[in-house]
């Protein structure tokens, strides 16, 4: 009885280790519509962008390539840009902007414990760089301009000068 009991328990946890591994698992997009924006590298401008979107992307642990088509479509058609009557009805596509993309795994950080973030939940760069190239890739070939970015990895200075502001927060498990 307790050999089943506690294989019971160990069934159980596996089971929702590997539930929640599948379906807990997110890309994280940060998009802020921008007047511009450019990235350094060691002090050194490595992209920049006038009107348009600077993408912050996060890849977790367990993310695939399933869920970058769904968030490059819903970037490429957020209509976050002003008409001609002021009110955001316009996708980036349709004001002719740019995007720049940067690599921030710190979007995943957790501070559920203590004051110092943890970043397990962030993918390693064996499994977020490509998943990463990928969405560029994927993003290029949406867009109507060229598509800017950031280094994975490196260590980059971030200037923008936001416009509204607008910041949007996507989540490709929660569809939103």
């Amino acid at each position: 009885m307790i050999k089943r009991d506690c294989f019971s328990v160990i069934s159980f946890f596996v089971f929702y280790y590997n539930f929640a591994f599948v379906w807990f698992n997110n890309m994280r997009a940060v998009i802020q519509r921008v007047k511009k924006a450019n990235v350094a590298i060691n002090n050194q401008c490595h992209a920049k962008i006038q009107r348009g979107l600077l993408i912050f992307i996060g890849i977790e642990s367990g993310d695939d390539f399933k869920d970058i088509e769904w968030l490059t479509d819903k970037i490429v058609k957020l209509r976050v840009f002003n008409d001609d009557k002021g009110v955001m009805n316009r996708s980036i596509n349709e004001v002719g902007g740019q995007c720049l993309v940067v690599s921030q795994f710190t979007l995943h950080a957790s501070t559920k414990k203590g004051n110092r973030p943890s970043y397990i939940k962030a993918a390693q760069p064996d499994i977020a760089i490509p998943i990463y190239n990928q969405f560029i890739k994927e993003l290029e070939t949406k867009m109507q301009n060229e598509v800017f970015t950031g280094v994975f990895g490196a260590d980059m200075q971030v200037s923008l000068i936001n416009d509204g502001p607008v910041t949007i927060i996507i989540d490709t498990k929660k569809k939103e």
